[in-house]
């Protein structure tokens, strides 16, 4: 880590965007009243959550709840994201991340607003992080399988997203942390072509996991979705496939099938 490091910020901030409401005097808008408490995260927390998201420099890391800036200020910083945005509704915590980020030295690079994050498009982000509550999190489910690109890595400390499973989860020094792939939308219709043959299969699609029916036999295939990747095992052999449209083309893998296509029907 750098000179700044998760140390030097005094905490962190749960998601007060969502859970306050602006009281407005007859003269000025008064402060936020927030309704969840400013939180300290633990270094080694902050720490996984950004090795978990797997960051590179091609990223764009949006933070829900930044407070302080820790998370957005050391993924450019520490981790090697091209930039990062952070969103609070606490316009004291967006002043401080500010002054932190300057102080840094990554201002050009690291943006704060102050706003509701539900107000915000968060279509862009290549890595979603996170640190709100379980009400909150269901809220944004649909957002983030609607609206984020399949691939997009979310990570969240201590919340889940209910029934979606994570496709890894740790406990770093007591404090759960979860990662979530988006998946691509695969369920429908497909004609797969292998070997002259043309087979008529239906997927289901629960988050990540696939099944499906092939030649109206059903629960014949199944299989896991990371991003745009499909594998699915289908009469004993495996199945590795890149979904590209309405395409699903067999990518090289070790012991896959290869020569494959799959078309949206």
């Amino acid at each position: 880590m750098s000179a700044l490091s998760v140390r030097s910020f005094a905490s962190f901030t749960l998601p007060v965007g969502l859970l306050a409401s602006l009281v407005v005097g007859p003269a000025q808008a008064q402060p936020p009243r927030l309704d969840v408490p400013y939180v300290p995260t633990p270094e080694p927390v902050v720490a996984h959550m950004l090795q978990l998201a797997e960051i590179g420099p091609d990223d764009y890391v949006i933070d829900l709840g930044s407070g302080d800036g820790r998370i957005a200020i050391s993924a450019v910083q520490d981790y090697g994201a091209r930039a990062a945005y952070g969103i609070d509704l606490d316009p004291e915590r967006i002043s401080e991340a500010q002054e932190n980020a300057e102080r840094e030295g990554v201002a050009d690079k690291v943006t704060f607003e102050q706003g509701d994050l539900f107000q915000k498009d968060i279509s862009e982000a290549d890595v979603l992080t996170m640190y709100l509550l379980s009400t909150v999190n269901m809220r944004l489910r649909p957002v983030i399988l609607d609206t984020l690109k399949p691939g997009t890595r979310v990570v969240s400390h201590a919340f889940n997203l209910g029934d979606w499973e994570p496709d890894q989860s740790d406990v770093i020094n007591g404090s759960s942390v979860f990662l979530w792939i988006v998946p691509a939308k695969v369920a429908g219709q497909w004609t797969l072509e292998l070997d002259g043959r043309n087979h008529q299969v239906e997927l289901d699609q629960r988050f990540q996991k696939v099944v499906g029916k092939v030649d109206g036999q059903p629960d014949v295939l199944s299989g896991q979705l990371k991003g745009n990747e499909l594998r699915f095992t289908f009469d004993d052999r495996l199945y590795v496939g890149q979904l590209n449209g309405d395409r699903i083309e067999a990518v090289p893998a070790d012991g896959a099938q290869q020569g494959w296509v799959a078309r949206r029907s």
